[in-house]
């Protein structure tokens, strides 16, 4: 067989202008690259070590127990909590929905991850964006000393003072000017972001250095960052930023504005709205002036909405709830609600009246605006939309706003309440677990397609609380006696894999429990 010499530059000649033009074949030149690969690498001299790292930070942190490191392990693998694989989901729990939940366990208990898993711990929050915040408090600085040497991990160094690459420390005020005046859009959002939540502020202090230099959208983020602390202390930055050359901006800062019910904006929006709404009727504005204008009043309205009811809306919005009851000679929320509107006015109305609500977190107007769970929704004295009574409820205590979504279940079954139940706090226990536990036992009984509650069963199997696993046996059971084929066999698939799932999650907990 022919051979082809020479060094590893005449070889690569070759084979790009093609073996015929150098005297050789395909076959020689493949056996000549092989004898000059060997030989380069044989001629290699080893590089100098370069330093090694310091040692990880220690954490003084307790690891979780045995057991419950074991199941950490296999939540990161993900792996089936059944023996066996393939073909569909069936009773088994879904242990990647598991894993903030036992994330969570943990860091209410003070646990540090075990050093072994940290690493899967990294790639498992580089995955998911949701499990960030719990995993890297638990991966704690051995977390962030790997990220620092693994560049996959560099979104760890984000979230907090400490190394480079990470946040300075605040008490370093050149670092924090420094990082404030040169560093990247995602870093000093996080600087002004955990200023913030040391001292409120020193964020508006902080932005007052280069606002004015900001480009418009950069300006938009960072005041939007100000709603966490918001308070009357914000206020002097917020009016001036009503005068900023960006509508979006303009807008934002009156939002913000309005939140505050002692703010100028408040008081000059509530001039404008009582003058417009009180117990002898409504005269919505004539027009949309200057300064409605300048405090965050939209003038264009969207398509099918008349200019004055639009208007109407912005202004209701944005006033002080409390300026009402004195507008309405002393009556309460409910009683105004109560009272009759003129026509063609009360649903837009109650619409900006619950805008105001949840803006100004108010938990009386909220309840008067949501009525009885009871009733149907389009009866409800503020708004029959899901969407805004889920956010009506968000604003009421935990215990007020479970038994509110237990009623609306007991009344209307499952099929609207998904969206609700999203705003309940885990775990769902006592009287809304057990609505929801015989809601979808009623929606079985009644032969209701399965696929259609897939939603509000992945939603139970992670916030029903495990002790409710018991009330599930019958139903279980009845579920099962139904399992031929068809829906049946589906909804005894989905009891048995929320009873696993439950029964799973007290066993969690019960791993995380610290040794006595």
């Amino acid at each position: 067989m022919e051979t082809l010499g020479g060094d590893w530059e005449e070889l690569v000649g070759a084979a790009l202008l093609g073996t015929e033009r150098r005297q050789g074949s395909p076959e020689a030149l493949l056996d000549a690259a092989a004898v000059q690969t060997v030989r380069r690498r044989a001629g290699l001299r080893p590089a100098e070590a370069g330093p090694r790292p310091e040692p990880a930070p220690r954490d003084p942190r307790p690891v979780p127990p045995e057991a419950a490191r074991r199941r950490l392990a296999q939540l990161l693998a993900g792996r089936s909590a059944a023996a066996g694989g393939g073909g569909r989901r069936g009773g088994a729990p879904d242990l990647t929905e598991l894993l903030p939940q036992w994330l969570a366990a943990a860091g209410r208990h003070g646990y540090r991850a075990p050093a072994a898993l940290v690493p899967a711990l990294l790639e498992a929050a580089r995955a998911r964006t949701d499990l960030r915040p719990q995993a890297l408090a638990l991966a704690g600085a051995r977390g962030l000393w790997l990220a620092r040497l693994n560049p996959d991990w560099r979104f760890a160094l984000r979230g907090g003072p400490g190394g480079a690459g990470a946040l300075p420390e605040l008490t370093d005020a050149a670092g924090v000017e420094r990082l404030w005046q040169e560093g990247l859009f995602a870093e000093r959002v996080a600087l002004l972001g955990a200023v913030r939540a040391q001292e409120p502020a020193g964020a508006t202090r902080l932005l007052a250095t280069t606002w004015a230099t900001e480009r418009a959208e950069d300006r938009l983020m960072f005041l939007d960052s100000l709603r966490v602390g918001l308070s009357e202390g914000d206020e002097p930055f917020l009016e001036a930023a009503l005068g900023d050359r960006s509508r979006n901006v303009r807008a934002t800062a009156a939002e913000l504005l309005s939140a505050l019910p002692g703010s100028a904006l408040a008081g000059r929006m509530a001039e404008r709205a009582l003058a417009c709404v009180g117990p002898e009727g409504v005269i919505p504005p004539a027009e949309c002036d200057a300064g409605m204008l300048r405090d965050g009043v939209v003038k264009r309205p969207p398509a099918g909405r008349g200019e004055r009811a639009w208007w109407l809306g912005q202004l209701v919005e944005a006033a002080p709830l409390s300026r009402w009851r004195e507008r309405f000679g002393g009556l309460g929320p409910a009683e105004i609600l109560a009272r009759p509107t003129a026509e063609g006015w009360a649903e837009e109305l109650h619409a900006a009246w619950c805008r105001a609500a949840v803006r100004q977190r108010d938990p009386e107007w909220s309840k008067a605006l949501l009525g009885s769970a009871a009733a149907p929704p389009a009866a409800g004295p503020g708004t029959a939309s899901i969407a805004e009574r889920a956010k009506l409820l968000s604003v009421l205590p935990e215990g007020e706003r479970a038994s509110w979504v237990a009623e609306f279940v007991r009344a209307h079954g499952l099929s609207e309440a998904f969206q609700l139940l999203g705003v309940c706090g885990v775990p769902w226990e006592g009287v809304l677990g057990r609505a929801v536990v015989d809601a979808l036992d009623a929606a079985r009984d009644a032969g209701s397609y399965p696929w259609s509650f897939s939603g509000v069963m992945g939603l139970a199997e992670r916030c029903l609380d495990p002790a409710v696993a018991g009330a599930l046996a019958e139903a279980d059971a009845d579920a099962a006696a139904d399992a031929d084929a068809g829906a049946g066999a589906y909804w005894a698939e989905a009891f048995q894999r929320l009873s696993a799932t439950l029964r799973l999650r007290a066993t969690m907990l019960t791993e995380l429990t610290p040794p006595p």
